[in-house]
């Protein structure tokens, strides 16, 4: 996929991430310090759980969040080196934070429709 697909790929999800108001979220977040390698030597997990109400983009430091009741997430949008789809209402954001740091969000959302 070239820088543009990809782009375009991002920007699709924050525009359609509406449909998933009210839904049950998981994210999985992985950081990791071996060039984007998320086995367990390497990473750190962290999983949260919430119904997600509300998605913006925030200028000041480029920045894609969501929101729960709650809860708060953030990506790097300018950090964003790759974003997958492994199945139906899942979703993976890979973000280059420094040379070697790279965070991994698995999102899934229990969509009802």
């Amino acid at each position: 996929m070239t820088d543009q697909e990809d782009n375009q790929s991002i920007i699709d999800f924050f525009e359609k991430i509406e449909k998933y108001y009210g839904s049950k979220t998981e994210i999985t977040e992985g950081i990791c310090t071996s060039n984007g390698d998320f086995n367990a030597n390497y990473t750190t997990w962290n999983l949260f759980e919430f119904d997600l109400i509300r998605s913006a983009y925030r200028n000041n430091g480029a920045r894609f969040m969501m929101e729960g009741n709650g809860m708060y997430y953030e990506i790097d949008a300018q950090s964003i080196i790759a974003l997958n789809q492994p199945g139906r209402n899942k979703f993976e954001f890979v973000e280059r934070l420094a040379d070697n740091v790279f965070r991994i969000t698995k999102l899934r959302f229990h969509y009802k429709y």
